[in-house]
């Protein structure tokens, strides 16, 4: 068996899935593009009869991938696995990704189907998907609580059909790592055209084992791991790709097997994730986040300091985490500020660039220093707010102890600039009251945070705001040296979202 295993990364459809998580358009080919820098194998775009916008992205990205898979997801339907070939037209490289529960509860319960009505449905989806695309994978949804004997029946059936990939996901976040990994062996072992495909594993967190049962499942014998960057996804979310593949890669000595994973592309596809979804990455986050190579304990440093393999199993470099340094300010220059975005990974079309040194620019006037993380908030909120239909123009506030806080705002909605004046209980309060005078919108508010870009009292602030409206969840983010005008472009980061969201509506999807 070879010691490959493929990388499907699914952030744009199980990521975008989680709560507030939607994403426009010019943002999923945003990353779509990096996941191909990353060299993922497989990019499951979406979930093609879920919406208009989600068929659209599919069909986008598939345009423009030069090498990577590109997925959509299929119910075990006629009507989504047409709409799916069509997505998938422009593609180079197509996959149908057709599923079905195996497990008793989601049989009796969600499908209201015989077992043997369900194995019927398996032969012709994946007949059909095959008679489309040469490349078809299927999923046995809830397989973790699925009974052994009908699950090998599901998978000889589907294997038999045309299908050339077998994911065995653990949908609810159920399995321990022992579990997963028999569960491979077993399938594999009892299956008898197994090795006609590959199978992947595809976990979600619920337990927090998703990444170790992603790895179990690897040891069993799948060759593929669904993940999403950052972890993103349906409820407590999936199996984190940087966490498994830097696994992989780091414990070589007991995991023999290898991907094709560009590792140093890891962390500015976090970066653009994290600003996209307004998700902030946890501090204590393996591989991606800020402490993950930080050293506070005068032990630990005093060993860092002779020997950085002490504490440290893998590089800072390796993952694409540049270390900081103060070499950026106000009196530097254009060419010195792109060679900067080079050496942080960034490549901007002229409007951008422009428009990125205006405020860095504005920036250096206001903060003595100036650090990596501060450019790369600075470029991250320019370029994830610069296609917005709402931008925010200007920010004026004042509040004291004696009254109401005030702020004037200015915002440019589809060109327009329209200005107010609102009364609030601090300046935030304001600020947001503004906000939905102009833009005729009233959703509940329900997640505000702030945390510093970098040390001191003259640093970036990096704001997340939570919307709720109807039920449907948005995340914005902001950043700028002054914390009321990054709470207002995080505000309105999430009201362009909610815009976005209430044109498309798309129907639960598998795990």
């Amino acid at each position: 068996m070879s010691d490959h295993v493929r990388i499907f990364d699914t952030t744009l459809r199980d990521g975008e899935q989680s709560p507030g998580a939607s994403m426009t358009l010019e943002e999923k080919l945003r990353i779509a593009s990096t996941l191909e820098a990353l060299n993922v194998d497989v990019i499951e775009a979406g979930f093609a009869i879920a919406s208009n916008g989600d068929f659209e992205a599919i069909n986008k990205i598939a345009e423009q991938s030069k090498s990577a898979i590109i997925c959509s997801l299929a119910r075990a339907a006629p009507g989504d696995i047409e709409r799916a070939a069509e997505a998938l037209k422009p593609a180079l490289k197509p996959r149908i990704h057709t599923f079905i529960a195996t497990s008793p509860l989601h049989m009796k319960v969600k499908l209201q189907m015989e077992p043997s009505n369900v194995l019927e449905a398996i032969h012709s989806s994946v007949s059909k998907a095959r008679s489309l695309v040469e490349d078809v994978e299927w999923s046995a949804e809830d397989a973790t609580r699925s009974e052994l004997d009908f699950m090998c029946r599901a998978v000889e059936i589907a294997i038999n059909a045309g299908a050339t990939t077998i994911n065995l996901p653990d949908t609810v976040g159920y399995a321990t790592p022992d579990e997963y990994g028999a569960m491979f062996r077993n399938v594999i072992e009892r299956v008898p055209n197994a090795d006609k495909a590959i199978f992947s594993t595809h976990c979600h967190n619920d337990l927090g084992l998703a990444v170790a049962n992603s790895v179990a499942g690897v040891i069993g014998g799948a060759r593929q791991i669904e993940c999403t960057i950052n972890g993103i996804g349906e409820r407590a979310g999936n199996a984190a790709m940087e966490e498994v593949v830097m696994a992989l890669r780091t414990r070589g000595d007991i995991l023999p097997y290898e991907t094709a994973i560009n590792a140093e592309e890891i962390t500015q596809a976090s970066r653009l994730v994290s600003t996209v979804t307004g998700f902030t990455v946890q501090n204590n986050k393996a591989i991606v986040g800020a402490n993950a190579f930080a050293h506070e304990s005068g032990i630990h440093q005093d060993g860092v300091l002779k020997a950085a393999e002490t504490y440290e199993i893998m590089t800072p470099e390796s993952v694409g985490l540049k270390k900081s340094l103060l070499v950026m300010g106000k009196h530097s220059g254009r060419h010195a500020f792109a060679d900067k975005l080079k050496d942080l990974g960034y490549e901007l079309g002229d409007n951008a660039f422009q428009e990125c040194f205006k405020r860095f620019k504005a920036l250096g006037d206001r903060k003595k220093n100036i650090y990596d993380e501060d450019i790369i908030a600075l470029v991250d909120d320019e370029v994830a707010t610069a296609l917005n239909r709402i931008q925010v123009v200007s920010v004026s506030t004042h509040s004291s102890t004696k009254g109401r806080a005030i702020s004037d705002l200015a915002l440019q909605i589809d060109d327009e600039n329209v200005y107010t004046v609102a009364y609030g209980a601090g300046p935030i309060d304001a600020v947001f009251n503004a906000i939905k005078e102009l833009t005729d919108l009233s959703p509940h508010l329900v997640l505000f945070q702030v945390h510093a870009v970098t040390k001191g009292t003259d640093a970036q602030a990096e704001c997340t705001v939570r919307l709720e409206e109807d039920g449907r969840l948005v995340n914005g983010q902001g950043a700028h040296e002054d914390t009321v005008t990054a709470a207002a472009r995080a505000y309105v980061s999430a009201a362009n979202k909610l815009f976005v969201k209430r044109e498309r509506q798309a129907p639960s999807a598998v795990g």
